[in-house]
């Protein structure tokens, strides 16, 4: 295709934003001046993290990637320049397995065409892993990964992952060094001595050392594993919103996927293991009681901590010494179950870690946020944790000093706690009928719940709603039901029953908040001051014109981001 030649249209009927292209090209001609392959790859990969931070956007009908990456890659495949060349060469490594595709394929008509490829493209492809090493900081919050690489033996360097387990265990920062001897060896001398170690940007890294439990942190690991533990944390921080990540991160986001697409995979279908005799840091043997699934491990906390295995953790807490003092044994037990079902969702199945700033992230954070607390819970609740970080600590031999310092922090938080967590009564929502929405307790889920059952009370065709359970199928029916005749002032009838399925569906998929982008789109609608009900239209066209398939599905619910025209469902109402 000609610069001249006139360009389709992407999918929505997007032009791509060829002045973009045009600019991202002529930074592409940089490329022709650098000799390294290392060199010439950060800087493809900063060319590529300009639109990471709008990921999730949906543009013409298509994701950002489709449309500005693959449209990217169709700009300069049109140039047929060596700058172009350049930069295609670069995205066949760096790009979404798409986009390398689509970037080899040109980049191989330019060169049979004639024109001439950089010298280092001929090493992107040899790039090699070698060693892996993990390095976590003193409570186990987060773990440095290093992976060395070379290109055929040459040009060595080594990729640094920060990884937060404090965040959901997002992939938080990255950056890379060639420097890989001199930071292995701070690595290694600060381990042993108990110091910090400073990174490859010359920083100290708070918390570095050894680990609270006596551990000696900074230690190799599998290549398998280090793959694994890189792309769950990728995973989860490219799955977020608004992820917690370091300034530099969208540049370093393409050398970090495509790094982490060279390392092996496991050589069987199972878990990945660290090497034989090793021991993953801040964590018991296999062997010990006391041993659970973490980062290290090779397996996954929803495998492993079943309800059986919780209870009985639970069970153990309540019979140990530290918890007898606790006066309210219901409540206890009730906050224990918090206290595990965090640290096993949301600490990569470690409910027995403790750190100061776990214990701070739980109470001020993660409680407030996601659980519903009854007023005996909620004065209990920093009791018990501080009960329960005397018996964890115990239990992964945490000294005397670091066991006080964590239940300081509980101690100097309990203050706060008690104004985050805030009664219902204060917005005047009644706690029996909040219950009814939450018999699971998960707060998170009240605002969208509450948007898809609204009418909880009253009688409804001689049926009285406040005895109606919205957990059960079959009483659902029945609200939303009552809900619908409320709005359009007529009795539900028999042509209505197929109507009141798609309200169903879309209610059932709510209540479990599946897919996140469901909630996300009603909010977006509703924040454009669309009719309430006009949104559930909305979402139930977009999952009937899916037709069953998910991706397509999400796709179009991040399309949904202005108002409604109020005449646009009337063939949806009965």
């Amino acid at each position: 295709m000609s610069p001249q030649s006139p360009r389709r249209k992407r999918p929505g009927g997007l032009e791509p934003p060829d002045e973009l292209f045009r600019e991202l090209l002529r930074a592409a001609r940089e490329l022709l001046a650098v000799r390294s392959p290392l060199d010439a790859e950060l800087m493809v990969s900063e060319l590529l993290g300009t639109w990471w931070g709008e990921r999730h956007r949906a543009v013409g009908g298509g994701g950002v990637e489709r449309v500005l990456g693959e449209g990217l890659v169709e700009y300069a495949a049109g140039q047929r320049s060596p700058a172009a060349l350049a930069l295609l060469s670069g995205i066949a490594c760096l790009g979404t397995p798409h986009q390398a595709v689509l970037a080899e394929r040109a980049a191989i008509g330019m060169m049979e065409a004639g024109i001439r490829a950089p010298g280092w493209a001929d090493h992107l492809g040899a790039v090699t892993p070698a060693e892996c090493y993990v390095n976590p900081d003193r409570w186990g919050d987060q773990y440095e990964v290093i992976c060395v690489f070379s290109y055929a033996g040459e040009e060595p360097h080594a990729l640094v992952c920060v990884v937060d387990y404090n965040a959901d265990g997002m992939l938080r920062d990255g950056w890379v060094t060639s420097r890989v001897s001199k930071l292995l060896q701070h690595c290694r001398e600060a381990s042993s001595s108990g110091g910090t170690t400073p990174n490859s940007r010359g920083t100290p890294l708070p918390g570095k050392g050894k680990a609270a439990d006596g551990d000696s942190g900074f230690r190799e690991i599998d290549s398998p594993l280090a793959r694994r533990l890189l792309k769950t944390a990728l995973d989860a921080t490219d799955d977020a919103t608004d992820p917690p990540v370091g300034d530099s991160f969208a540049s370093y986001h393409a050398f970090i996927r495509a790094r982490i697409r060279t390392l092996p995979p496991a050589a069987d279908r199972g878990t990945a293991r660290s090497r034989p005799g090793s021991r993953a840091p801040g964590f018991p043997q296999p062997t010990t009681p006391d041993w659970s699934p973490g980062p290290l491990s090779g397996r996954t906390s929803q495998r492993f901590w079943t309800r059986e295995r919780r209870a009985l953790l639970a069970a153990e807490f309540l019979a140990s010494d530290e918890a007898e003092d606790l006066s309210d044994r219901n409540a206890a037990s009730r906050c224990a179950d918090r206290i595990i079902d965090f640290g096993c969702d949301q600490d990569c199945g470690r409910p027995l870690r403790v750190s100061p700033l776990k214990a701070r992230r739980f109470l001020l954070s993660w409680v407030p946020r996601r659980v519903m607390l009854s007023s005996a819970d909620r004065e209990a609740m920093p009791h018990v944790l501080v009960a329960w970080v005397r018996w964890a600590g115990r239990r992964r031999r945490l000294s005397e000093a670091d066991i006080s310092e964590i239940q300081n922090m509980v101690f100097d938080s309990i203050g706060a706690f008690s104004k985050v967590y805030r009664d219902f009564s204060e917005f005047g929502l009644d706690e029996k009928l909040v219950a009814r929405l939450l018999p699971d307790s998960d707060l998170a889920a009240l605002p969208r719940r509450v948007f898809a059952f609204p009418v909880l009370e009253g009688k409804h065709g001689g049926v009285d709603l406040s005895r109606l359970n919205p957990a059960d199928p079959a009483d659902r029916r029945l609200l939303l039901a009552a809900d619908h005749d409320t709005r359009t002032g007529s009795p539900s009838a028999a042509g209505v029953g197929r109507h009141i399925e798609g309200h169903l569906e879309i209610a059932d998929r709510l209540w479990r908040g599946t897919p996140p982008a469901l909630w996300d789109a009603a909010q977006r609608l509703l924040d454009s001051d669309s009719d309430r009900h006009l949104v559930l239209h909305a979402l139930m066209e977009a999952l009937e014109t899916a037709d069953g398939d998910e991706a397509e599905f999400e796709a179009t619910l991040r399309a949904l981001a202005t108002g409604i025209d109020d005449t646009e469902f009337d063939d949806l109402e009965p």
